[in-house]
């Protein structure tokens, strides 16, 4: 104990070696602190969170018509609708014009930008001959069964996805003509999300 004599030059050392390692050891401690409290900052990445971002992606982008495609069957279907009537046919019985009415114009469009279906079959039985038509009412796709976040090399997150047609606003005859066999309304993608500035950001969807 110092009771006002003078301190020894060796325990004056000792004493500012002591608090030398305790500053050294607060610094370091603080580092950790922050260190820790850094990796805490980032933002868990949950299917309901990647849904968000994915969705708010398919409603950034440009709205979309359904694509149908349409087999001897649907032409049959959309006859009765009166979208189309057949023009005219040709001398082998199974060769046909049909021609887009106005009720159909108001509802669907030919890839070939025309208003006339050229029904072009191998013969009387091929069940395989198909058109396409696209709906005139455009909505944004539907991100639908969106997973749990998997971790990927290089620190991304993948999520694997159900895009699905949005068919709002769509006839219902044209919707149950959509839902034929052939026709494909969803679509499995892959989303993938990588950690920029703290939160998980959305790179693409494949």
């Amino acid at each position: 104990m110092w009771y006002g004599g003078t301190v020894k030059p060796e325990l004056r050392c000792e004493v500012r070696g002591m608090w030398r390692w305790k500053i050294c050891a607060g610094v370091a401690f603080a580092g950790l602190g922050l260190a820790l409290a850094g990796c805490k900052s980032a933002p868990d990445l949950t299917a309901a969170s990647a849904q968000q971002m994915i969705q708010a992606q398919y409603d950034q982008a440009a709205p979309v018509g359904t694509a149908i495609r349409v087999d001897d069957a649907g032409m049959q279907e959309g006859a009765r609708s009166k979208y189309w009537e057949r023009t005219k046919v040709y001398p082998n019985k199974f060769w046909a014009d049909f021609k887009l009415t106005d009720a159909g114009k108001k509802v669907v469009k030919l890839s070939s930008g025309g208003d006339v279906i050229e029904w072009r079959p191998d013969s009387p039985t091929d069940k395989n001959y198909f058109i396409v038509v696209t709906t005139v009412v455009a909505n944004h796709l539907k991100a639908h069964d969106v997973k749990d976040p998997a971790d990927d090399l290089g620190g991304t997150k993948s999520v694997v996805l159900n895009e699905a047609v949005n068919m709002e606003g769509v006839p219902q005859d044209l919707q149950d003509m959509a839902h034929n066999p052939g026709n494909k309304l969803v679509t499995k993608r892959t989303a993938t999300f990588s950690l920029q500035n703290g939160a998980w950001k959305l790179d693409s969807v494949q």
